[in-house]
């Protein structure tokens, strides 16, 4: 008989069921409070019962898990210092979308060496994002694989979905049953109505295929997710401006949203210029400080070192804290944009409290 099936798999090799992978890598009490507390401050600041800012800020992509712990600790004294203003969130991208081909992150390759040990790679994810929740700092990334979340998700407290993945039916499927808030992008050219249909799909009841606990296909019910919000990165051009973010206010008003949205302050809103990250701050703030409300948070691409570098078949050549996908800025430049920022929004607040009073 002809072989009808797997006419280009080489292999299909058993991953370790989820419930597995959680019992020898646990959630305690304490890490159990910061992921529950952290998205209950996500969802207070997305709907504005809580004034603060949403910073979503972090490395573009985690590929060694000491400079992610390094980063962490000095996200965490940061975040300490500017919880007044900010609700600072750490980046920690496992997943990478490639549009044709490249590295697709520590999950997928672990060892950046195309054996795609995934295997290894859903363990040191979990391990790295207990031990930055037991830190007390909270865990956000972009969920890519729809089988990913049965092993991270626990751990997370706010998740993209990405400009190539926003129109993508199963990723609004899974986005519906995840328990943390979602910011869907907007695609790629721009289009803000691909997300905003994706956040009214995701408020929906879905039914659809997925694995369970112990690693079986099963058929997933979710209720619907009702924390989605938009996220705006740029696109042919970049849109954080005043009409830019009007015309977001009405096209979610129209679907019956509330208005209120998050600026990446990085990709297309750039050019992938790092360094570009400090004006579409400063012109986001200038949008709060004249009264555009529906700017719940911003995103910002942040490591150790600055720049980006490739990936070296000689790992000992690889340089410290420095992304190996899109560019950062460096953490100097971190602390320093985002206590001006915080200072910033601490003045515009106080105007605002004084006009109320007068």
């Amino acid at each position: 008989m002809r072989q009808l099936q797997d006419l280009h798999v080489i292999a299909t090799e058993p991953l370790i069921p989820p419930r597995a992978l959680k019992e020898q890598l646990p959630v305690d009490e304490s890490i159990a409070n910061t992921v529950f507390d952290s998205r209950g401050s996500v969802r207070r600041i997305i709907s504005g019962d809580d004034p603060r800012t949403l910073a979503i800020v972090g490395p573009c992509s985690i590929h060694d898990r000491e400079a992610a712990l390094d980063y962490a600790q000095r996200l965490l004294r940061l975040r300490n210092e500017l919880e007044d203003e900010f609700f600072v969130v750490m980046r920690v991208y496992f997943e990478k979308p490639r549009t044709t081909t490249g590295w697709k992150g520590l999950i997928n390759d672990p060892f950046m060496d195309d054996t795609c040990n995934m295997r290894e790679g859903v363990r040191i994810a979990r391990e790295l994002l207990l031990e930055i929740n037991r830190m007390g700092l909270a865990a956000a990334t972009e969920m890519l694989e729809p089988i990913t979340p049965q092993y991270i998700a626990d751990l997370i407290s706010w998740t993209a979905i990405g400009a190539r993945t926003t129109e993508s039916q199963t990723h609004r499927e899974m986005a519906s049953g995840l328990s943390m808030p979602v910011g869907f992008k907007n695609t790629t050219d721009g289009n803000l109505q691909a997300a905003i249909n994706a956040i009214q799909s995701a408020r929906r009841c879905h039914s659809f295929l997925g694995i369970n606990q112990d690693g079986m296909t099963a058929i997933v019910r979710t209720s619907g997710n009702p924390d989605g919000h938009i996220v705006l990165r740029g696109g042919k051009t970049p849109n954080y401006d005043a009409h830019s973010v009007e015309e977001c206010e009405r096209l979610l008003a129209r679907a019956g949203l509330t208005p209120r949205l998050i600026v990446d302050c990085s990709h297309a809103q750039t050019n992938k210029d790092h360094r570009k990250q400090l004006t579409v701050l400063a012109g986001v703030l200038d949008l709060v400080r004249a009264g555009k409300h529906s700017i719940a948070g911003v995103m910002l691409e942040s490591n150790i070192n600055a720049g980006n570098q490739p990936i070296s078949a000689d790992r000992s050549k690889l340089k410290y804290g420095v992304s190996v996908t899109d560019p950062c800025i460096d953490w100097p430049t971190t602390e320093h944009c985002l206590r001006e920022a915080a200072r910033v929004l601490k003045a515009t607040r106080r105007e605002l409290a004084a006009a109320q009073g007068g």
